[in-house]
């Protein structure tokens, strides 16, 4: 769970672009997040796909966030899938462009009950063996990057929902004491990391979250290094915890750190204007709450678009749940967050996107799609073009008038759905042929017709 999303073959043939002719596209606030933080002395971070880091996608994970964590690259079976075999690229290329911009890595994770290698989770380990196996495991990963990693997840998600421990290969062969172990094996490979257990669903105070409240004050009180305690905050639009401020405070009053470590906010789709708002005023009200507490460190986003963001693929019909859309425009969340950091914003007065994707594929050929929405603006007419590279042909086309010439292919609203209010939206699909390749071609979208 919580993977970044990678793509799928389907998934990644999506493409959209603003209307052309409409007023300015969505833009950043005056001032970076990252510099916003860096006057209030917080984080704001994002997790990152380390082979994405270029272009826009990398532009953006430079220039607004001030620290990156890998989304899946310094899991277990992303760095160790066979045993004694290690692939360190994805991590490397995270920190090395974390450095490259002047940011901190926050490292996860270490260990966890998922994402763990085959070999692991399928051995007949001895306790012996068992605890030789994560200790090792944390020298190997604490230690290479060790000075480069400022902050550690060493331990995930270690309860179940009525407080109670998670069975899982460490506690099962362990016991509760493989926390401790493994916060100190962590102190010992890197003196100067911070050291954290993260968990969700912990974020406000219910029986989970006093379970590690309980967990970390045992552990200080017996002298076992921790510094911190991660609040996952995957939350549900309209489902915020009242106790989130006051949860953040008691642990704070515990001489520890607190942050926000996966914060996404997701809800039905397609999204709306008004559940966009209301998407904002819960971002805001997050980043207020760590603001207020001086021991909060920060808050990193778990992705910041929309196209890099886990939710669609684990609870389908939800998502939209990151601050930037999956064009990598800044939602109204993003603005929130900018003011709840102390800024100054200056909103886009809206636009209009077309989206393409391909919903279905066989060998000769594919359904299409086009959907149409507006935020902030509204349509009373419309057309599509685009250009195909590889030679497809459209030969039906169903909710919109489509001709092809040569590459070139030209689609019209139909009688009934060429309006698209604010905050509504509209859709067309076709079939077509391909051969060889089906690139996917950049779309406009003219309100004139």
């Amino acid at each position: 769970m919580r993977s970044l999303r990678t793509g799928s073959a389907l998934a990644s043939l999506v493409t959209g672009l603003a209307l052309l002719g409409t007023a300015p596209a969505a833009h950043a606030a005056d001032t970076p997040l990252r510099d916003l933080a860096d006057a209030k002395g917080k984080v704001i971070g994002t997790a990152v796909t380390g082979s994405k880091l270029t272009g826009t996608y990398g532009d953006i994970a430079g220039g607004q966030f001030n620290a990156l964590t890998p989304g899946n690259a310094m899991k277990w079976g992303s760095v160790e899938p066979v045993r004694g075999t290690f692939d360190w690229a994805e991590a490397d290329r995270i920190v090395d462009f974390a450095e490259a911009h002047g940011q901190q890595v926050r490292g996860h994770t270490l260990v966890w009950h998922s994402q763990n290698p085959n070999w692991l989770t399928n051995g007949n380990w001895t306790p012996a063996q068992l605890r030789q196996l994560m200790t090792d495991h944390i020298a190997t990963e604490v230690g290479r990057y060790k000075g480069r990693v400022a902050t550690w997840d060493v331990v995930n998600e270690p309860f179940n929902e009525d407080g109670t421990y998670r069975q899982t290969l460490w506690y099962n062969g362990l016991g509760t004491d493989y926390i401790a172990q493994a916060l100190t094996a962590a102190r010992a490979a890197d003196p100067s990391a911070k050291l954290y257990i993260n968990d969700y669903n912990v974020e406000g105070i219910n029986a989970k979250s006093t379970a590690l409240y309980n967990l970390v004050r045992s552990l200080k009180e017996r002298g076992v290094p921790i510094d911190g305690v991660g609040l996952q905050a995957h939350l549900i639009l309209g489902q915020v915890p009242s106790t989130l401020q006051q949860n953040i405070q008691r642990f704070a009053d515990l001489g520890l750190d607190v942050a926000i470590t996966e914060l996404d906010i997701r809800m039905r789709t397609p999204s709306d204007s008004a559940r966009l708002a209301q998407q904002a005023a819960e971002y805001r009200q997050v980043v207020n709450a760590c603001v207020a507490v001086s021991r909060c460190h920060g808050v990193t986003v778990w992705g910041f678009t929309d196209s890099d963001s886990w939710i669609p693929e684990t609870f389908p019909g939800e998502g939209a749940a990151t601050p930037y859309d999956e064009n990598y425009a800044p939602k109204p969340a993003y603005y929130a967050i900018a003011e709840a950091l102390g800024g100054t914003t200056t909103p886009p007065t809206g636009a209009c996107t077309a989206t393409y994707s391909v919903v279905n594929q066989w060998n000769t050929g594919f359904t299409g799609q086009v959907r149409i929405a507006c935020e902030g603006a509204s349509l009373s007419s419309w057309r599509v073009n685009w250009s195909y590279g590889a030679g497809q042909r459209i030969s039906q086309a169903w909710n919109a008038d489509c001709t092809q010439s040569g590459t070139a292919v030209r689609c019209a609203h139909a009688s009934y759905n060429g309006t698209v209010p604010d905050g509504g939206s509209v859709t067309f699909g076709f079939n077509a042929s391909w051969s060889g390749s089906n690139p996917v071609p950049t779309v406009t979208l003219d309100r004139e017709i």
